[in-house]
């Protein structure tokens, strides 16, 4: 009974430790994994979307509570002023999540460009989403306020051949993000005045 008793406390002592081990790399890794996602996933989408920007998108950033969500939003200056932001949606995909990176123009209270961040679309169909140019162009200049929808469904974005499902996700997730903007629309614009 005693080596039983040995062996459950030895057994506890070393869950204990192992747990408090992996908890404190997490903690002490979490900024340096967070700073990875930012430079190499979202990066990239950023980069594109505000391409022209006379500041660093990336550097230049704020986050805004969306209810239980913290948002990230990174601001683009053209012409030296600080109107236009980047932040990211998802939509249900084929695959999984499609992250979709998007900016928005507060001067027109438009779409100035998408960019597919993360997915685990279908390799040659659905992951076209991220590369295939002139599919993501579709969305420029699309009010905030409006849905946006596939032709099938009565909307103006021409889906990817095969990838219907990944199409109608990317199109979720843009408008989700006019619904996140129109809702943060007063907090985001108090937030760029600190960039001007």
């Amino acid at each position: 009974m005693r080596e039983m008793i040995r062996m459950v406390v030895v057994l506890t002592v070393l869950s204990a430790f192992s747990g408090g081990l992996l908890a404190a790399v997490r903690n002490s890794t979490q900024d340096q994994i967070e700073n990875q996602k930012l430079v190499f996933v979202k990066g990239p989408a950023i980069e594109t979307i505000l391409a022209g920007a006379s500041n660093d998108p990336i550097v230049d950033r704020f986050k805004i509570m969306d209810g239980d969500v913290e948002r990230s939003f990174f601001v683009g200056k053209f012409d030296g002023k600080a109107e236009t932001v980047a932040f990211e949606c998802f939509g249900k995909g084929y695959g999984g999540d499609v992250g979709l990176m998007v900016g928005v123009s507060l001067k027109d209270d438009a779409v100035m460009g998408v960019s597919v961040t993360t997915h685990q679309e279908t390799p040659g169909l659905g992951s076209k989403a991220k590369t295939d140019a002139d599919f993501v162009a579709q969305f420029k200049g699309t009010p905030m306020k409006d849905a946006v929808k596939v032709t099938g469904d009565g909307g103006a974005i021409n889906a990817l051949s095969g990838a219907t499902i990944t199409s109608r996700a990317v199109c979720f997730a843009a408008t989700e993000a006019g619904k996140v903007y129109q809702r943060l629309k007063p907090q985001i614009e108090e937030k760029l005045k600190a960039f001007k």
